[in-house]
């Protein structure tokens, strides 16, 4: 089976979103999500959810809290975190599948302008 690789999604100034939401988890929050992420990376597409377009969830429940990671497979080999919030209501909030689209499309805008 072929493992698959994260990758942030980094703003024009460096900032990587998700990375920064995971750090402000307790400790164990931030555990979970990350074996949830992992479990994506060796099994696939196929432990998350597909939410619309290129565009997927990762579910995850802690004791105390939900949270979700919106993401992207770029290439072959490649998963891009693009936005992850506390999980409040029953659907995803529209507002997060818009920024995690946007997010991706300025990846990919990006990707493409000659250094």
């Amino acid at each position: 089976m072929i493992r698959l690789r994260w990758r942030d999604y980094r703003t024009e100034k460096g900032r990587r979103p998700v990375r920064e939401f995971i750090a402000s988890l307790t400790p164990t929050e931030a555990v979970e999500v990350l074996a949830a992420m992992h479990d994506v990376a060796t099994l696939g597409l196929t432990v998350a959810r597909h939410l619309r377009g290129d565009l997927y969830e990762v579910r995850v429940s802690t004791d105390s809290r939900d949270f979700r990671v919106l993401f992207a497979q770029e290439a072959k080999f490649v998963l891009l975190s693009l936005s992850a919030f506390k999980k409040r209501t029953q659907k995803t909030p529209l507002a997060e599948i818009e920024l995690a689209l946007a997010r991706l499309a300025d990846w990919r805008e990006r990707g493409r302008r000659p250094s």
